[in-house]
């Protein structure tokens, strides 16, 4: 693609930022009771965003109307080992009401994006069925980000993707999940973006911690890639990588907390083609195609975050 300068390659990754299919890691379980001890809120991480149910610790629901909400902060808002606060904190909260398997839920989460939104919401809806021993969650999800002051060439980029996962137990403690999510024009700049990603999980038995402590170790890998974004927006792909996370997550009645490490294969160039961050520098590898004065970001490098959230049922 021929360039038009700085200006337009910030633009272009601007739209694209928020792109990628996926909410961000989020490990969520309702309250327990105290005379009951708590259910691991160390769920595996498949690329879901902030504060969404997606990526949660979940019991088989009965047919009945239940309700769940959950807020929380957070030291960086990453995911899939890219920042969506440019290494700041963040808060979000979540609200999901769930019908047997049906579920439909929203999420409101604070970000720092190049095309400067209020906010990210999410509107989602479902169904997860257990089928023989593997917990399913197939949905839909709809990224909105109102109030954008710089919506570049695409007038904004809202969006919405399809994911389908499984969640399986292996005996008492050890978990394993897989998912795969698709979105036929990522952020709204015209490319389709699929996302593949695995993980396991470890809950440390009860009998080992005082009781009203649960302890979960879980750690999981993705790898995204893309299609060609729309002609005004130069025509190439994004660049694809490779993404993983590994933590521990701490459990006691409502309170969670979760320490976890974050970490891309994306070099810095290609963190910069891929975030339009507005605090990128030069001095990096020039591409005459995606990247014509070779500008670098740290957006997309090791990380570590500190979680918390009460969640609630």
């Amino acid at each position: 693609m021929r360039q038009r300068g700085v200006a337009s390659v910030r633009r272009v990754c601007g739209a694209s930022f928020a792109a990628v299919v996926g909410l961000w890691l989020a490990p969520m379980n309702g309250a327990v009771a105290q005379a009951n001890p708590p259910s691991p809120g160390g769920a595996i991480g498949l690329g879901n965003r902030g504060w969404s149910a997606a990526d949660t610790n979940r019991e088989a629901s009965a047919s009945e109307l239940e309700f769940s909400a959950r807020a929380g902060g957070a030291s960086d808002y990453i995911y899939r080992g890219v920042t969506l606060s440019d290494h700041g904190p963040a808060a979000g909260a979540a609200f999901e009401t769930r019908f047997g398997p049906l579920y439909a839920g929203t999420t409101v989460a604070t970000v720092k994006l190049p095309t400067q939104p209020a906010a990210e919401f999410t509107f989602a809806g479902g169904i997860r069925p257990k089928i023989a021993t593997i917990d399913f969650d197939v949905g839909v999800t709809y990224f909105a980000y109102p109030g954008e002051r710089l919506p570049g060439e695409t007038n904004g980029i809202n969006y919405w993707e399809a994911v389908i996962r499984g969640d399986r137990h292996i005996g008492e403690q050890v978990r394993i999940a897989a998912g795969y999510a698709w979105s036929p024009n990522v952020s709204n700049t015209g490319a389709w973006s699929q996302y593949v990603a695995a993980g396991v999980g470890y809950d440390v038995p009860g009998r080992l911690l005082p009781q009203n402590l649960a302890v979960s170790f879980t750690a999981a890998a993705g790898y995204s890639w893309f299609g060609n974004q729309a002609a005004q927006l130069g025509g190439f792909p994004l660049p694809a990588y490779l993404n993983w996370q590994a933590g521990v997550t701490f459990t006691h009645k409502a309170f969670n907390l979760d320490l976890r490490y974050y970490d891309t294969n994306l070099s810095k160039e290609n963190c910069f083609v891929f975030t339009g961050d507005p605090n990128a520098r030069p001095g990096g590898r020039v591409n005459l195609v995606t990247n014509p004065d070779g500008l670098v970001s740290n957006w997309c490098g090791a990380a570590f975050v500190v979680k918390a959230w009460f969640a609630f049922n």
